[in-house]
């Protein structure tokens, strides 16, 4: 949480410097990494039926309870409460931008809020680190440095395309690793290998779609996936209960 505030507070100040036309490249580069580490992380997968399985269930629960919606709405909450013009103490009688100005600011908050607190909370760093560090491991700690330092940069870009939004990704990094941290400390290292594995892969194909959004490419619910990176560890324990090899290659 320090690193990305440190970070996207960096973004902010050079951000509002930045002409549009390098803003726009900005966002480009941030897409094409995002696609290289979704693709690194889709291979993880043993078994690509997993990942097929756990996307298709996990968008179809995603987009029943629309979860992409919920989660633009407490952007769009946050923007109004914290962000707007009156939200940051403006003079009585200071003109409020137009509506259309102020449509185009929330948008961007929005986009802000949601890519940066998907991309900061799907990963193997995410998952394994904030668990192992619940249970007290030296590695789990280490782990969490790294990916600090990796969301540190990673904000500093982000703020200085997208603006203040970024910086209230921190409150999905604290109830994230914050709960799989929790999670550690009171149930121990309970994901396998595989699991884990498959997890992984299910949030690199999560990250091939924001690389697009990023892109401008499409512009996928990716949020309506998140289901899927608990579906695909319970399938893995599903098959492990009944005795199929999920690993058969």
């Amino acid at each position: 949480m320090i690193t990305v505030a440190i970070g996207s507070t960096l973004g902010l100040l050079i951000g509002g410097r930045l002409p549009q036309k390098v803003q726009e490249s900005v966002v480009t580069g941030l897409g094409l990494v995002t696609l290289f580490v979704g693709f690194s992380n889709a291979g993880t997968t043993g078994n690509v039926i997993i990942p097929l399985l756990s996307i298709i269930i996990g968008v179809i629960i995603g987009e029943l309870l629309d979860l992409a919606g919920a989660l633009e709405r407490l952007a769009g909450w946050l923007q109004t409460r914290f962000a707007s013009r009156e939200g940051i103490g403006a003079h009585p009688g200071t003109p409020l931008p137009d509506p259309p100005l102020e449509e185009d600011a929330r948008a961007r908050f929005v986009t802000g809020f949601v890519t940066a607190s998907l991309v900061f909370c799907i990963g193997p760093l995410t998952f394994v680190g904030s668990i192992q560090d619940g249970m007290g491991l030296a590695i789990g700690f280490q782990q969490l440095a790294i990916k600090s330092v990796l969301d540190g940069f990673a904000g500093m870009a982000f703020a200085a395309s997208f603006g203040v939004g970024v910086s209230f990704s921190i409150l999905t990094v604290l109830v994230v690793q914050g709960g799989l941290a929790l999670a550690g400390s009171l149930l121990g290292n309970f994901m396998s290998e595989p699991m884990v594995n498959e997890m992984t892969a299910v949030g690199g194909l999560m990250l091939i779609g924001l690389g697009l959004v990023l892109l401008d490419l499409k512009r996928p619910r990716m949020a309506n996936f998140l289901p899927a990176l608990v579906i695909a560890p319970l399938l893995v324990a599903l098959a492990g209960a009944v005795g199929i090899n999920v690993y058969p290659f």
